[in-house]
């Protein structure tokens, strides 16, 4: 049993190092543009099945990345600028539009993969499929140990970006105090388009990572629509630190819950562990 609860933590912890990914480029929107994008999931599900249609043409998907990552970028800012820039300035709550108006481009995209590959599952298979690094009792699955590798190099990049260089620190300025930013001369539409880009950039390598674990289908936005909101409210919106930890604590425990309750209860126990948090900590685990 206990070989099996290592097991367990192990690979949860690796899946849930990309939860962190996915999530943490969905707090960027939220913290920077206070648009909570309900399609940031069915984008990440778009870039798996485009890793899907170049795997059945002979790319690996790490070598995807080459493509995924910059036509994802596009996406982010043609996203910003020929959708909510444009819905902003007609808003009265911008929020409450942007979920409205993100909820109909998921629900649309999901319709799109489905009348173009159908409503089925689909598996990436490539060479390493189904192979495992051994480290004494553990058997760490490569497609699992590849999505964390892409998720930790991300998380570092983005990190390191908002934190070391000029335009990282004018979108946390932005996310800190957007009326104090414009007052300092920072450009906004800028600075939120770039914030976009990065967003759905981050979208599309999670997509990647998550199309080495696991089957996906158009619909599998919506599973993952709730590992993601896990993520930020437990990490706190604004925090790459609190995402990082959000996301391993609800990969470790969907992991482990699974070995004494069936794997339908394991959501629930989530939610629960969730509820009780809030009402310790509304905030979260991390302040941004």
């Amino acid at each position: 049993m206990l070989v099996q609860a290592l097991q367990a933590l192990a690979t949860g912890l690796l899946t849930g190092s990309v939860y962190a990914l996915l999530g943490a480029g969905f707090s960027l929107i939220w913290g920077v543009a206070h648009v909570i994008n309900i399609a940031h999931p069915a984008l990440a599900v778009g870039a798996a099945y485009a890793v899907y249609a170049l795997a059945t043409r002979g790319v690996d998907p790490l070598a995807s990345l080459a493509t995924v990552v910059p036509l994802f970028f596009l996406l982010g800012v043609g996203f910003h600028e020929g959708v909510i820039r444009p819905a902003a300035r007609r808003a009265g709550d911008l929020v409450l539009v942007s979920m409205v108006l993100t909820f109909g481009l998921a629900a649309a995209l999901e319709n799109a993969l489905a009348a173009i590959w159908g409503p089925g599952p689909r598996v990436v298979n490539v060479a390493y499929t189904g192979q495992a690094i051994r480290l004494g009792v553990l058997a760490l699955p490569v497609p699992h140990v590849a999505g964390a590798g892409l998720a930790a190099v991300t998380i570092t990049a983005l990190y390191l970006f908002l934190h070391r260089t000029f335009p990282g620190k004018a979108v946390r300025a932005v996310w800190q105090n957007r009326d104090g930013a414009a007052l300092c001369a920072i450009n906004l539409r800028q600075v939120t388009s770039l914030t976009y880009g990065l967003a759905v950039a981050s979208a599309g390598v999670a997509g990647v990572a998550l199309a080495l674990i696991y089957s996906f289908s158009p619909a599998t936005h919506l599973t993952w629509l709730v590992f993601v909101f896990l993520v930020v409210i437990v990490g706190g919106v604004g925090s790459l630190v609190g995402a990082v930890v959000a996301g391993m604590v609800v990969g470790a425990v969907t992991n482990l819950a699974t070995l004494v309750i069936p794997f339908a209860w394991a959501p629930f126990l989530l939610f629960a562990s969730l509820g009780i948090l809030l009402l310790w900590r509304p905030t979260g685990l991390f302040r941004r």
